[in-house]
């Protein structure tokens, strides 16, 4: 079969739930062969041949951490190069999306993002997307080039399948761009306990009908006892209510959860745009009338304040 390039997104070695996603999906049309680079590269094997890597390609050097992206994209390059692979398949994220344009750009291909399946075709891959607002769900391919897709989180099952693992060292010469942006500093984000919101299974969101910071935390609590992320509504996050990193729409962050559970959110398309590919959805909202119960598989018109302690009492319940 031919092989397909997977970048590996990891933090000192632990591998990030999307990458496994991609494994499963690289499975459907090839070999794949994992990428990982930077700091604890080689310790990604093991986990990485358990989901169905053939091959480990690992490069570290100083560049990977110091300057952004570029040096992350000359060994992808070196990558592609050295496997001539059927695609490269990197995770959806604002880095991942950055690194696969840039590359395939580089290599003169086409380049389709924020794919939500995959499979194999007659002339190349195809890959899925859901498009404005969940109105339309598109297939396409890319019709020259090596194809570079990226894919969302939870877009696949995570699925073991044990294979060989055999790492190798990348051999990566980095570009005169490689040093252009240096990194500084940085600054651990806070942790909450709960999943990141943009890897989360279950996702509990609070809009402009939460009606203050204060309010929040039954949103939380919900969102605590189903092991959820939190997300928010740009109405929210412009209210002051909760923090930008959480927002969910169009100018924040796309989710695509097991279940979305949207409280007090009127369904505006900037909101949809970034929550349209959730698998489950249920609204919450007093007014029968809001846009986003045009887009749920389950409504619920009514005070959030009154039905979301419900449903966490419920929940709670339940799992006692």
């Amino acid at each position: 079969m031919a092989e397909i390039l997977v970048y590996v997104d990891h933090v000192d070695g632990a591998v990030r739930k999307p990458t496994l996603e991609l494994l499963t999906l690289a499975r459907r049309i090839g070999d794949p062969v994992a990428v990982a680079l930077g700091n604890g590269a080689a310790d990604t094997a093991a986990v990485l041949a358990e989901h169905g890597a053939v091959k480990v390609l690992t490069a570290d050097a100083p560049e990977f951490t110091e300057y952004l992206v570029v040096p992350k994209v000359d060994a992808l390059q070196a990558a592609y190069e050295a496997v001539s692979p059927a695609a490269v398949l990197v995770p959806s994220s604002a880095e991942g999306k950055e690194i696969a344009a840039r590359l395939a750009v580089r290599i003169g291909s086409g380049i389709i993002t924020d794919a939500v399946d995959l499979e194999a075709g007659d002339e190349g891959p195809v890959a899925t997307q859901s498009a404005f607002a969940a109105s339309f769900t598109t297939k396409s391919r890319v019709s020259k080039g090596t194809p570079v897709i990226t894919v969302k989180p939870n877009s696949a099952p995570v699925e073991a399948a044990p294979a060989a693992g055999a790492v190798e060292a990348l051999a990566v010469s980095f570009g005169a761009l490689a040093t252009g942006t240096k990194v500084t500093a940085r600054t651990p984000r806070e942790s909450t306990g709960r999943p990141e919101l943009t890897e989360a299974a279950i996702v509990v969101s609070g809009g402009r009908g939460v009606n203050g910071a204060e309010n929040f935390g039954i949103i939380e609590a919900l969102a605590d006892s189903l092991g959820a992320a939190v997300g928010a509504s740009r109405a929210a996050v412009d209210a002051g209510w909760y923090p930008h990193s959480n927002q969910v729409g169009q100018t924040g962050k796309s989710v695509s959860p097991q279940l979305y559970i949207a409280s007090g959110i009127s369904g505006a398309i900037q909101h949809r745009a970034g929550m349209q590919t959730s698998k489950t959805i249920v609204a919450i909202n007093k007014d029968a009338e809001a846009p986003i119960f045009d887009l749920v598989d389950y409504g619920v018109v009514g005070d959030l304040f009154d039905v979301v302690p419900q449903l966490t009492e419920e929940v709670e319940s339940r799992k006692g």
